[in-house]
């Protein structure tokens, strides 16, 4: 059956649009996009218009140009079309078109393309076609008549083929998606043979305008030599006239002469003397007559050539009228196609009737699969078959058609082992799918379980909350800012250091205000008005033994975000105080006042009425005490009065006596607690600026009466370490001697210098670092940059865990630095924000899909910088855009980028920040779709968990902390729901290149998915809640430690 609807179809003229690329055809790339696979309808080969025969040209023989001739343009044969379906395909006996019907289609078809050879010669140099009127009218006819045999036959046989016996439901449809797909294959090549001709066609016409132009030339060339005749056939004329007028006068002078008889005496008297003057005016005429002779020879001549000329000037004339009658008929083939064109649009309709028909197929096949006992049955009853055949069969009741019925039955046996065949493979798929299933309700079921248990918990959780809650309001909680909160203390610390209450009347206030006391609230808001005696007075009467609910917990540090903040140390003194301080803890920072300190981020900011003195050097130096607040914190800031003015640099870090600075501060920070009164029951410091904390607490302070605390050091880059002298240990009070030692602070590298780092590991009793994967690398001898033995030495304590991101200032729905905000659920303002950032950095926004890749980074060779700049030049290969903001304090990167940035200055696609912006930082973030951290080692990195916070996904090197939050999307190994971004292991380009072409191919090709990942990212987890929580833990489980060896020493 399929080879009689291909045969059907294709020789009613069905043919697509589908254009593809060939050597002798260039099409326009929109109008190649917008032509998909289409059906329309052609007329016969036969009917071909009877203009595409070729007239030859006539040309004046004398001025025709001389050509060599031009070998064939291209042409694929009209035999190469319309091919059927293969005979080993099935064919119901009910086809609408029986095995006569389909042998006269064929060989109609057959002679309509030996006739269309025929019909259509080859354009040469020499000739040039034009196009008959009247045949066009014929085309337009045939054409007409055509479309009503296709619509007559074609139609109602399909709709008959197509036919669904809805009722019974046991009759399937003839037409299998088969034959529909070798159909619409065949008309695919049906529609290339036709855009094939349409090129030809249009390449002849260009042939046939340059000959236009070569005949112009002609004509005007011949036009120039027709002047010249004419100038030329001017003086003849005038010659000619002078020569008839010399005529005219001898004549009449002969005539005078001859009238008058004495003129003969005269002349016989006179002979002798006019001799010599008859001779020479003899001789005048003689030649006056030759030359009219040879101008009356010229002129013929001339008229010849006139003659020859208004020939070919005919011709060209005719050759006009032949271009102009080409012109017209070249236009009408244009509206020939327009008709095309619309009828394209009609044969749309049918394609969307057949799609609804696959999807009737594939409904009728589900029936299939569940009448295939009955198929069974027809196998083994051949002859029953043939019977159902024969009675389905309206025509074909004669005795001599029964061998081609047979032969149809064996096709259909044949077709019917191979549906067998195809639905046990269908019975493996869908067991293979089953297992699948099987594992996924597995899987699920777990998960189901997990939940269960996770709502457990938090029902328990919950449960205790109320518990809790209910306890507490008794006591009268109150719901207030921290800052309020966090002012009060400082208050309460002032009058400490200024000796106004005492050290245990200021604890059990600290108690009230860490339970959030109404007493307390309504005393604080009601003493507004009053002196501070007064104030003193009235607080006073609120002592009263308070058990405290929480720990109190000081950070020293050098950094802590947003007001002083060089790298994440910042970020993580910030938002791990917040978060212990939410729940429910007493949070303290302690930090030194530098004068480049960022004071607007500080609240109530105030100089306390008390110094501090601290030892340094052998002296004793003051120290002046502010108080403020910071992100809802309490916190310190201690300007040194020191004659070599450590914290008024104009920066952080980087000045040649960083170690003297930082070990005076640690001494100071731990004098302001001791002066202070305050009994904390944890004291954190970060990284070797604070590290020297440890030693001098149990060296020096805990023997003074500051020994409630444990001590917790957390190492954020083992890189930098702050080595040192020995001899400059003794600066800050402790003893050089006794600490330059192995089991010490001595440097595991060279010892006659002591490392503050170590120091902190061996008299800290919790140590962690920033993440798991970074706290497994630093024990080895390459991640440890020395210290590893001292790391797998005290390893009891040593951990690692994973920092968070303050979600709060961190948040696209909230943050005041976008121009849009958005959000997981509404991704509109990720666009608008991208396309903000174009504008503000001048890129070009002409392709809102041309994907963005970030970088916010110190460009310094842990990061990797050498791949950044691999990055921004393979990111512009592949059709992104990049923006890097950072600079480096390594002063030859720093020129190295600086000459990048001038490269890209211009550029439409790249953009070089060299500095940190804060405010641009959230810009990049919310408008990058990729972020790119190719760190050589990191140990932990946050820019990844924000970028995933606003929507871009990470391409990062699986290392350190990024090997803890960064997980690969075709990493099968890892459950779909945390697969967050894209890693590579190997520290080169052909790693990145990897993860960048896998993430742009995932971007471009797949928009459903990538939304998916960006909606995923958006969602994880990065708060400090659970890393706070495991911080809770160490907390109280040294301090447990520390109360059993207590008891167990009294």
């Amino acid at each position: 059956m399929s080879a009689k609807v291909s045969a059907c179809f294709f020789s009613h003229g069905f043919c697509s649009l589908n254009i593809t690329n060939s050597k002798n055809s260039k099409v326009d790339d929109s109008y190649k996009e917008n032509l998909n696979m289409r059906l329309m309808f052609l007329p016969f080969p036969r009917f071909l218009p009877a203009f595409c025969k070729i007239r030859q040209r006539n040309l004046s023989a004398n001025h025709r140009r001389q050509r060599g001739k031009q070998p064939p343009s291209e042409r694929i044969p009209i035999s190469a079309e319309l091919k059927p379906i293969g005979d080993d395909e099935s064919e119901p006996e009910n086809s609408f078109i029986n095995g006569v019907e389909m042998e006269h289609f064929i060989n109609h078809e057959t002679n309509c393309k030996d006739d269309t050879v025929t019909d259509v010669e080859h354009i040469d140099g020499y000739n040039l076609g034009i196009l008959s009127v009247s045949a066009v009218e014929t085309n337009r006819n045939v054409e007409h008549t055509d479309e009503q045999i296709m619509n007559s036959l074609l139609l109602p046989a399909m709709t008959k083929a197509l036919a669904i016996n809805i009722d019974g439901g046991q009759q399937l449809s003839n037409v299998q998606p088969e034959d529909l797909i070798d159909m619409i294959k065949n008309a695919e090549r049906n529609i290339l043979l036709l855009n094939q001709a349409r090129v030809h066609a249009l390449e002849d016409l260009g042939k046939i305008f340059d000959e236009k132009e070569t005949l112009q030339g002609e004509i005007n060339t011949l036009e120039m030599r027709l002047a010249e005749a004419d100038a030329r056939i001017k003086v003849a004329s005038q010659k000619k006239i002078h020569v008839e007028l010399l005529e005219g006068q001898l004549k009449k002078l002969r005539n005078e002469l001859i009238s008058r008889g004495e003129i003969e005496l005269y002349e016989n008297q006179n002979k002798f003397l006019n001799e010599e003057t008859l001779l020479a005016r003899d001789s005048h005429v003689h030649s006056l007559i030759k030359e009219a002779d040879t101008l009356r020879t010229e002129n013929l001549a001339l008229k010849d050539d006139i003659q020859v000329l208004k020939s070919m000037i005919s011709n060209v004339k005719d050759t006009d009228e032949r271009m102009a009658k080409l012109e017209n008929e070249s236009s009408f083939l244009e509206s020939s196609l327009k008709e095309l064109e619309s009828k394209l649009l009609v044969s749309q309709q049918d394609t969307s009737k057949i799609s609804t028909l696959k999807v009737e197929y594939q409904e009728l096949w589900e029936k299939v699969e569940n009448l295939q006992h009955s198929l069974d049955e027809a196998n083994k009853q051949a002859d029953q078959t043939i019977l159902v055949i024969q009675q389905t069969q309206d025509l074909r009741k004669k005795v001599d058609k029964l061998e081609e019925s047979l032969e149809q039955a064996n096709v259909l046996k044949v077709s019917s082992e191979k549906m067998q065949q195809y639905n046990e493979l269908m019975q493996q798929k869908i067991q293979l799918l089953e297992e699948r299933l099987q594992k996924s309700d597995q899987e699920i079921y777990s998960y189901v379980q997990l939940c269960q248990e996770s709502l457990e918990e938090f029902q328990d959780t919950l449960n205790s909350l109320k518990e809790e809650s209910m306890k507490r309001t008794a006591n009268g909680p109150v719901d207030m800012p921290w800052e309020f909160w966090s002012c009060l203390l400082l208050t309460i610390d002032g009058w400490v250091l200024e000796k106004k209450i005492s050290n245990s009347d200021a604890k059990i206030l600290r108690e009230l205000v860490w339970k959030k006391d109404q007493r307390i609230r309504d005393a604080y808001i009601g003493c507004k008005e009053k002196n501070e005696r007064e104030v003193v007075s009235t607080f006073l009467r609120l002592t009263s033994s308070q058990a405290s609910s929480g720990l109190h917990v000081i950070h020293i540090a050098a950094e802590m975000a947003p007001v002083a903040k060089v790298g994440g140390l910042g970020d993580v003194v910030t938002g791990l105080g917040k978060t212990l301080q939410k729940k429910g803890h007493l949070v303290e920072i302690v930090l030194p006042k530098y004068d480049c300190i960022q004071y607007d981020g500080i609240r109530d900011l105030r100089a306390l009425d008390v110094t501090v003195e601290s030892y340094f050097d052998g002296k004793l130096f003051q120290n002046k005490i502010w108080v403020g607040t910071v992100e809802g914190l309490p916190v310190y800031f201690i300007e040194p009065h020191h004659p070599n003015k450590f914290f008024w640099r104009g920066q952080y870090y980087g000045e040649h006596d960083d170690f003297k600075r930082f070990s005076y501060f640690s001494r100071a920070a731990l004098e302001l607690l001791l002066q202070a009164g305050k009994k904390p029951d944890i004291i954190h410091c970060h990284d070797w600026q604070t590290a020297f904390v440890a030693p001098l607490y149990w060296d020096l302070y805990a023997p003074k009466g500051l020994n409630s605390a444990r001590i917790c050091f957390t190492c954020h880059n083992f890189e930098y370490q702050g080595a040192a002298s020995a001899s400059e240990l003794a600066s800050c009070g402790l003893d050089a001697q006794q600490l330059n030692r192995p089991d010490r602070m001595q440097d595991n590298t060279s010892p006659d210098r002591v490392n503050p780092v170590k120091g902190a590991i061996v008299f800290s009793n919790i140590v962690t670092t920033v993440s798991p994967t970074y706290a497994q690398e630093v024990r080895t001898a390459e991640g440890g940059k020395g210290l590893h033995s001292t790391l797998n030495s005290h390893s009891r304590k040593f951990v690692g865990i994973l920092n968070g991101i303050d979600t709060d200032a961190w948040n696209p729905a909230t943050d005041n630095f976008l121009k849009v905000h958005y959000c997981a659920n509404d991704m509109q303002g990720k666009a608008d924000n991208k396309a903000d950032i174009r504008r503000q950095l001048g890129l070009s926004s002409a392709d809102d899909q041309r994907p963005l890749v970030g970088c916010i980074t110190r460009l310094v060779p842990q990061k990797g910088v050498h791949l950044i700049k691999h990055a921004i030049y393979r990111s512009l290969e592949m059709g992104g855009q990049f923006v890097l903001l950072g600079s480096s304090p390594v002063p030859h990167i720093q020129m190295e980028f600086e000459g990048i940035a001038n490269q890209f200055q211009s550029h439409e696609h790249v953009r070089l920040i060299l500095k940190y912006d804060e405010s641009l930082s959230h810009s990049i973030f919310a408008a990058s779709d990729m972020f790119i951290i190719p760190s050589i080692f990191e140990p932990c990195g946050l820019t990844q968990m924000i970028a995933m916070r606003y929507g871009s996904v990470p391409i990062a090197r699986k290392t350190g902390g990024l090997n803890d939050s960064v997980f690969d999307v075709d990493d099968d190994a890892i459950p779909l729901h945390i697969r967050n971004g894209f890693t590579f292991i190997t520290p080169d380009e052909q790693g990145i290149n990897s993860a960048l072409e896998r993430a742009f191919d995932l971007y471009k090709n797949n928009k459903q998915r990538w939304k998916q990942l960006v909606q995923r990212d958006m969602n994880m987890d990065f708060s400090w809640d659970s890393s706070a929580s495991r911080y809770e833990e160490l907390y109280s489980e040294s301090l447990s430690r520390a109360r059993a060896a207590a008891a167990t020493g009294e």
